[in-house]
């Protein structure tokens, strides 16, 4: 695929589109020796979570994917104290710059962001896309026990609206409370309920709602935030949830007018087709991206499922590859 100047888009004469992934995980081992617990890192993906090279790329190859937009997993440093989280996102942006830089054309990344500590987060966002080239950053979940809309964090959001580049919004592992009163009866025998069996959507879901509500858009009306997961389900009740809002609580004049200036979805993780429809039919197909969370998910599911799924070759084009060039710059 060939892009012009002003990122309109045709296709070669091979008419394969260029696939871009943009919720493609790896994680650094000095910021992970910090996990414990829940956070602990499974070691059937270990070897994969860590590779920056030649078992990924080769998995990339596989599947036909062109480039990967690299981001730590979960929880990086959003529950750490502020001085180490700063210390471990610095030192681990710059070897994430250092495993771009071994491969330009395969790899891109989001950069690590020290919520703990916010000037210093919106600092590290700054020096991160200027000198280390990242095209945006992924926070992930819950900051120590504080969602993202605290206005403590809008110096990040500020920032972001002045790079031009998103934010990606991650889940991780609920808020303690939320576990003992949604999901303790269930959580040991069941413990992805409190992952992807539900808890991530309904935390992520959750931040992005009361982003909305909290009128960090009209303080940065040009702020962009990414959702993972077709959208955390919120395309679905996104009708509901406008009309709820709208009857009494007016909140700038419409929830679903905010929410579909400001949020790009990406497909990672759930390959769903009537999640992917009801996602383009609310959100329209210039905000989805493709994604497919790897090392938990195989690229060649993911790929394969948008090359069968039943939408137009035009949108095809859009998801795989055209949005994510046009939004990241790439």
């Amino acid at each position: 695929m060939i892009f012009s100047e002003d990122w309109t888009w045709r296709v070669s004469i091979q008419d394969k589109p260029y696939i871009v992934a943009l919720e493609e995980h790896y994680i650094d081992p000095e910021v992970a020796a910090h996990f414990t617990g829940g956070d602990a890192v499974r070691s059937a993906i270990r070897q994969r979570y860590e590779d920056l090279g030649e078992l990924r790329i080769r998995e990339m190859d596989a599947a036909g994917i062109d480039l990967v937009v690299l981001s730590h997993g979960a929880p990086a440093v959003q529950k750490m104290e502020p001085a180490l989280a700063v210390r471990l996102a610095r030192v681990a942006n710059d070897r994430l710059h250092d495993a771009i830089a071994a491969h330009p054309t395969r790899f891109a990344g989001f950069a690590m962001l020290p919520t703990p500590d916010p000037e210093a987060a919106a600092d590290e966002l700054e020096r991160s896309v200027d000198m280390l080239g990242f095209k945006g950053a992924m926070v992930h979940g819950l900051t120590n026990g504080l969602f993202l809309d605290d206005k403590r964090f809008w110096p990040i959001f500020e920032r972001a609206q002045a790079l031009d580049v998103p934010i990606y919004l991650h889940p991780s592992i609920p808020h303690p409370a939320v576990i003992e009163a949604y999901y303790k009866d269930y959580a040991t025998a069941y413990p992805s309920l409190l992952r992807a069996g539900w808890g991530f959507t309904v935390e992520t879901a959750t931040q992005a709602i009361r982003l909305v509500l909290s009128g960090a858009f009209d303080a940065y009306p040009r702020l962009k935030v990414i959702l993972g997961h077709l959208g955390e389900s919120i395309a679905f009740s996104l009708t509901r949830i406008d009309e709820a809002l709208s009857r009494k609580e007016n909140v700038g004049g419409s929830f679903r007018k905010l929410f579909c200036e400001h949020f790009y979805f990406t497909t990672s993780g759930n390959f769903s087709t009537p999640a992917l429809h009801c996602a383009m039919m609310e959100m329209g197909a210039d905000r989805i991206m493709f994604s497919v969370d790897w090392p938990f998910v195989q690229n060649e599911s993911g790929v394969r499922w948008l090359e069968s799924a039943p939408i137009s070759h035009d949108d095809r084009i859009k998801i795989f590859g055209a949005n994510a060039r046009r939004l990241l710059r790439l």
